[in-house]
């Protein structure tokens, strides 16, 4: 591990917006009370990576608690260190897997789920590791409120296609789904959100597939 990896993990570690692994489960179910203060909606981004979604809808809505979540320390180190140094108090972020999310979230506590930009794992033989492949969505499912909405931002044709498949299959309300958001009716403040690697994507013409679904 590099010099700059190892710096950012000890950092990462005095950060009072980061919160990592087994530090995380005494707050399931009281997310907005305890590590918030307040009495806010919490939305969750899933594999949030540098956390430059979550923190840009933080400032979209001071109104709403928002909590990246990802694994990679050093990744969580950019976003958490933005919101930090910007007084972006909505924002935290929560350094697990995603397949506990369970272990950290009460039943019905979040109001919405971003899933921006994941890795699509083509391989059929990685179906189990896609986000919105079935076991995922159970998770969602549980921890979502009643109405809640799920939101899939991806470069990935095939994982569109994929998702799309599950939500009819599961008899799940889809609300949006266009594959060249840039190009739709769609654009708004939220969704014009461009990460690094959108960013990077945009440039090599690749079109952005969104799609916005509920599980009642």
């Amino acid at each position: 591990m590099g010099k700059d990896k190892l710096k950012r993990f000890a950092e990462v570690a005095t950060f009072s917006n980061v919160v990592q692994l087994d530090a995380g489960i005494p707050y399931k179910g009281v997310w907005a009370s305890d590590f918030f203060k307040n009495a806010n909606p919490v939305v969750l981004e899933l594999a949030c990576g540098k956390g430059e979604y979550t923190v840009n809808l933080a400032r979209l809505f001071p109104q709403k608690n928002f909590i990246g979540i990802d694994y990679k320390g050093n990744r969580i180190w950019r976003g958490a260190k933005d919101a930090l140094e910007e007084g972006v108090n909505n924002v935290g972020f929560l350094r697990i897997q995603i397949e506990t999310l369970l272990d950290y979230f009460a039943i019905g506590e979040v109001d919405e789920i971003w899933i921006t930009f994941p890795d699509p794992q083509p391989q059929l033989s990685r179906e189990k590791k896609r986000l919105t492949s079935p076991r995922f969505l159970e998770k969602y499912k549980q921890v979502l409120k009643s109405g809640g909405f799920m939101n899939l931002k991806t470069d990935n044709d095939g994982l569109h296609a994929y998702t799309a498949e599950k939500i009819k299959e599961h008899g799940l309300k889809l609300h949006i789904s266009t594959e060249n958001l840039y190009h739709s009716e769609f654009a708004d403040d939220v969704l014009s959100i461009k990460t690094y690697y959108e960013r990077k994507y945009l440039k090599d013409n690749k079109n952005i597939n969104y799609l916005k679904f509920s599980f009642e």
